[in-house]
């Protein structure tokens, strides 16, 4: 159905029909004793029933935030839309929520005390720190509306890997956190009601006055200045505005996800034209988005062990809603270039940096071996291995430095062959979302009540590296690869698995602590068994991967070259991204989905002169193994006898990285 033949109204009426379905539904199951009394039970409770004082302070307080919050989050991505021009702009693709979730985390461990202030100052400081970060990795393509979004989904991405890592030190204490940070409903009083939609209504009234001048902003930024608009007080204002009210929902509630990019772009998709309209229909598609969900929310409850968290529920239709409208609506901005100014002038001799980058390789395993930390009755202290410490060596750090090493070939050999396959100097496995595909494969075979036998984890994980690859080719196809459109679908991809993690760090499952230690890229669990099995499969594929070295040469020059010099670019794709799939499931469930080192390797291969397909894989193949086995040695030692996963040491130095290489895109 066009825009022009539709409208937002029959949306929003077949949403509340089905919000009345469900929530007729969901008061059958919880309170059909007192079928008849539903409205006196959510009004004004008999104090003699127990059931209607239960469903006062529970069901109907619940339901009521829903439609605050929708409203409120559909309010705040509106204004973000309009004031950006960019209809892929909303709370949780501009890294809002998460940087208000990560100021809340850290408050409730050092400063407790400011929370007296109140939770939604808190969570505003956190919102603006992550908003102009977000604009300054951006303000170079003058806030381009792909590189925007682009920058807020890796900042949310990046605080959510510092929380993974706070979460990991202070369990016991951020454990109920991080449950509500999932984006908990449930309610016990009103008070959450109270304070919404105070703070919804004081939002409206200062939304009003910002309406005419935000209109303007449908011209270009010129005609809107000739009219007398300061673009800069106008936006500092739609902004401040749009960060409070998801400061206010986060501090309240936790993360709810993409109800402030679906509500606006559904209400623009089926009709409303103005400003105002999509103000209003978004408004109304947000509440009714939030509680249809949440009651469906409910009726899963008597299939599943726990309380299913809104917020992740929302995030994991968001992830597939965002697929589905990048193609289909018109993104200004300019394409990115290939060249990114990461690479030196072409050096001669690179075979000899090659043997001197083996032998820093070789140096950082063997001390990484013997040198650590050792507990005595005085405490820890440095300690250096001697021979009487072999089978320490052997039994505990041999396993882990060899599995490290293993992992970061194989992620270094998939970033390079996805860098040069597709032109996109931003591309690895973790960024376009092959290794989250790998993690939800495994995360669902643990969910799932599916029979587990041997290898199943590396069968489900290489199924879902397989759906991520199909879904980054079928998603951008008809784009041509555009290095931002590609980036931004591997980062959909991988939100999904932060719901899925959100849901199973809010269930009771016992495998909750060690799944969370795996997807920070721990070496915990490695053994000289599995070791030996991993160092084999990465050296294996290596091999297979050296001799195609031809393929990556003339693949950057463009299909219609290759073509001409008799190059078989459909099979030679194909095969190459058989192998990105196997060598990021090798890696990925040995040391997690989000580590950097395809990202970086690559890059740093070129920073020290190696161009040629042959030497830049050699290259990023040393270098991605000694940057992880350092970022193992970290781990282990940084914070001794406390440890961190070497994945998730190696995420905090990438996610950096990939930063400073956004900034210069």
């Amino acid at each position: 159905m066009s825009p022009r033949t539709s409208s937002p109204l029959w949306f929003a009426l077949a949403l509340g029909l089905l919000a009345l379905g469900l929530g007729y539904a969901t008061l059958t199951l919880q309170f059909g004793d007192l079928s008849g009394h539903w409205w006196q039970a959510a009004v004004s409770p008999d104090d003699a029933s127990i059931r209607q004082i239960v469903m006062h302070y529970t069901f109907a307080p619940r339901l009521v935030v829903a439609l605050l919050s929708g409203a409120a989050l559909a309010l705040a991505g509106c204004l973000m839309q309009q004031v950006l021009r960019n209809p892929l702009a909303s709370p949780a693709t501009l890294g809002v929520t998460s940087g208000a979730q990560l100021a809340l985390v850290v408050a409730t461990l050092w400063a407790p005390g400011w929370m007296l202030a109140g939770r939604e100052w808190i969570a505003l400081i956190g919102g603006i720190a992550a908003t102009l970060l977000v604009f300054a990795l951006s303000w170079k393509r003058r806030l381009a509306p792909m590189v925007v979004v682009l920058s807020g989904m890796v900042v949310g991405l990046y605080f959510s890997a510092i929380n993974s890592a706070l979460l990991l030190f202070h369990q016991e204490s951020l454990s109920g956190l991080f449950i509500w940070g999932s984006g908990a409903l449930a309610q016990d009083n009103w008070h959450d009601t109270r304070f919404l939609l105070v703070r919804l209504a004081i939002a409206l009234v200062l939304a009003l006055p910002l309406l005419r001048p935000l209109a303007l902003l449908d011209l270009e930024e010129e005609g809107a200045r000739s009219l007398g608009i300061s673009l800069r007080k106008l936006r500092f204002a739609a902004l401040g505005l749009g960060i409070f009210i998801t400061a206010c929902v986060v501090s309240a509630v936790g993360l709810i996800g993409f109800i402030g990019l679906a509500s606006p772009a559904i209400a623009r998709l089926s009709g409303a034209r103005t400003l105002p309209q999509r103000l209003v229909w978004s408004m109304i598609i947000g509440a009714l988005l939030l509680v249809v969900t949440d009651l469906g929310v409910q009726q899963l409850s008597p299939f599943t062990a726990s309380m299913l968290p809104t917020g992740a529920m929302t995030a994991a239709l968001g992830a597939p809603l965002l697929l589905w409208l990048l193609p289909r609506l018109k993104i200004g901005g300019s394409r990115p270039t290939p060249a990114t100014g990461l690479t030196l002038p072409r050096r001669a001799d690179p075979q000899r940096r090659l043997w001197l980058l083996a032998a820093l390789t070789l140096i950082g395993a063997l001390l990484s071996l013997v040198l650590g930390f050792m507990l005595s009755g005085s405490g820890a202290h440095p300690s250096i291995a001697g021979p009487a410490d072999w089978g320490l060596i052997l039994e505990w750090r041999l396993p882990r430095v060899a599995t490290a090493a293993a992992a970061g070939l194989m992620l270094a050999i998939a970033g390079t062959l996805l860098q040069r396959m597709t032109g996109n100097p931003m591309a690895s496995p973790e960024v376009l979302g092959i290794s989250a595909g790998v993690a939800i494969g495994v995360i669902a075979l643990m969910l799932l009540p599916l029979g587990i036998a041997p290898l199943s984890g590396s069968v489900t994980g290489f199924c879902g590296a397989a759906v991520a690859l199909l879904v980054l080719v079928v998603s951008n196809r008809r784009s041509g690869f555009a290095p931002e459109r590609l980036l931004l679908t591997g980062i959909a991809i991988s939100s999904l698995l932060d719901a899925m993690r959100a849901i199973v760090l809010a269930s009771d499952d016992p495998r909750a602590q060690q799944l969370l230690s795996w997807l920070g890229g721990s070496t915990y669990y490695a053994s000289l068994s599995s070791s030996a099995w991993i160092v084999v499969i990465a050296l294996a594929l290596f091999a297979l991967t050296l001799p195609l070295h031809r393929w990556l040469t003339l693949l950057p020059l463009g299909a219609p070259t290759a073509k001409a010099l008799g190059m078989d670019v459909d099979r030679s794709r194909l095969l190459l991204l058989t192998l990105v799939a196997l060598l990021t499931v090798a890696a990925t469930l040995v040391i997690g989905p989000l580590s950097f080192i395809g990202l970086m390797a690559p890059h740093m291969a070129r920073l020290m002169g190696f161009h040629g397909a042959r030497h830049q894989l050699l290259g990023a193949s040393l270098l991605g193994m000694l940057v992880m086995i350092l970022a193992d040695w970290l781990g282990r030692n940084l914070f001794f006898p406390y440890q961190l996963p070497a994945g998730l040491i190696a995420a905090l130095i990438g996610g950096v990285y990939f930063m400073w290489g956004l900034r210069r895109l």
